[in-house]
């Protein structure tokens, strides 16, 4: 039922500073500016080969306006949003009813672009107990995919994990592999962090999950970083310090036959990660 990872929302105060920001760290330019005037918000959209990163501000008044304003001021700017893509999204509906979950009526939306083009969309937005406390919603494009801009081997590639918290792994398996249809790659218990670990895989990327209790099981989850990939990590690890970004030495990662860097400036509060597979799958 669901296809991807759609894209992940950003949620940040000044629109203009923050795409100079993930300009530095992507080293491409965006592909899309627009508006979403019955929203009351503007994005700025980075486009890779398996989904595509929004950065979204508040730039006038509606329902859109009023999320980014209240995240702003609880969390401040960050991580706000999981879009899950599908190719038919009145089947998805379908399927979520005869579930048990009460849903929404199916809604259509458009955004304009700054040259005066268009994208239309269908999306669903899913019931606290689908979305268990990450701002989520389903999507199905009606306008054809975004283009690309050009990459090099300094530049970021693709999304390679979408890290998740979480209190509850078995109501996360429930609704992200029961009900999604989301492939469990991996249900581990990590001995060195004393953590159960799930790790989801779709259109090349993973969505880590990492359980965390404290206590009561609140069955709520949240966003927390993100991680990229490149396909050389010195080269862009030379990248992003050329641009005065603060950048960790690279080392190896945890999983075999990887490369890692963290980058800690510039992010708009979103934990970053660059990874880099030294040995083809």
């Amino acid at each position: 039922m669901i296809e991807n990872v759609d894209h992940l929302i950003v949620a940040v105060e000044d629109l203009e500073a923050a795409e100079n920001n993930y300009k530095k760290i992507f080293g491409i330019n965006p592909v899309w500016k627009g508006v979403h005037n019955e929203l009351g918000t503007s994005n700025v959209l980075f486009n890779f080969e398996n989904t595509y990163l929004e950065l979204l501000a508040a730039t006038g008044s509606g329902i859109g306006a009023e999320l980014i304003n209240q995240t702003i001021k609880k969390n401040g700017e960050g991580l706000l949003g999981l879009v899950l893509g599908t190719k038919n999204i009145k089947a998805f509906n379908k399927k979520a009813a005869e579930s048990g979950y009460l849903l929404s009526e199916v809604s259509s939306g458009e955004g304009m672009s700054e040259k005066n083009k268009k994208r239309k969309w269908l999306y669903q937005f899913l019931p606290p107990e689908m979305t268990r406390g990450i701002f989520s919603f389903v999507i199905e494009h009606k306008s054809k995919g975004l283009p690309f801009s050009k990459h090099d081997k300094s530049t970021i590639k693709k999304l390679e994990q979408v890290v998740v918290k979480t209190s509850d792994c078995d109501g996360f398996i429930k609704v992200y592999r029961d009900l999604f249809g989301i492939r469990l790659a991996l249900d581990s218990f990590v001995e060195a962090w004393k953590k159960r670990m799930l790790f989801f895989r779709l259109n090349k990327t993973t969505i880590e999950v990492i359980e965390e209790k404290n206590g009561e099981v609140l069955q709520t989850d949240s966003l927390w970083g993100l991680a990229w990939g490149v396909e050389d990590i010195n080269l862009a690890r030379a990248r992003l310090l050329k641009n005065n970004i603060n950048v960790s030495d690279v080392k190896p990662g945890v999983k075999k036959d990887t490369l890692v860097a963290t980058i800690k400036s510039h992010t708009n509060n979103v934990p970053t990660l660059l990874i880099e597979h030294t040995k083809k799958a």
